[in-house]
């Protein structure tokens, strides 16, 4: 039995082959004052602490996402949005493959749940949770490392 797939297009009725993509999306590692950043705890599974973040929209772009996305699980408006880093680990979400352009922004404010946040919290770098939602805790690892080389090169 074969595992490719088939649709009809709608306009002509020709057969064509389905492919599967993985999905995009953003995670915005958000920096406060003071060495701190923003995490939100996650109210639908997979549960844990995770960066703010979620699915790129279509006609929306990445940088435009990861606004929208701060915006709506912190109420935070970001600037100083940075590309950080792309990850692409077909395992790095249980529910299907997904690929995320991971960026560091900056914000003022307090921030406050919303959208897929069940709480929000402000972490000290030093001293983030263990129960990390998806590959955050490799995200932010490697965002640490990149600090710590950053600052040494000063």
């Amino acid at each position: 039995m074969s595992s490719t797939k088939y649709i009809t297009c709608p306009k002509c009725g020709t057969s064509i082959k389905e492919y599967r993509n993985p999905l995009l999306t953003v995670d915005i590692i958000i920096q406060l004052p003071g060495e701190r950043i923003v995490l939100i705890e996650r109210k639908n599974p997979p549960f844990g602490w995770a960066l703010p973040g979620g699915f790129v929209d279509y006609g929306e772009s990445l940088e435009d996402a990861a606004r929208r996305e701060a915006r709506e699980e912190t109420s935070l408006d970001v600037f100083d949005l940075r590309q950080f880093r792309a990850y692409s680990d077909p395992e790095r979400d249980p529910r299907h493959h997904t690929v995320t352009v991971v960026f560091t922004a900056k914000a003022e404010g307090v921030p406050a749940a919303g959208d897929d946040a069940k709480k929000v919290k402000v972490f000290e770098l030093g001293h983030l949770p263990q129960n990390m939602a998806f590959d955050h805790g490799k995200i932010l690892e490697d965002y640490i490392k990149r600090r710590q080389m950053t600052d040494k090169d000063c």
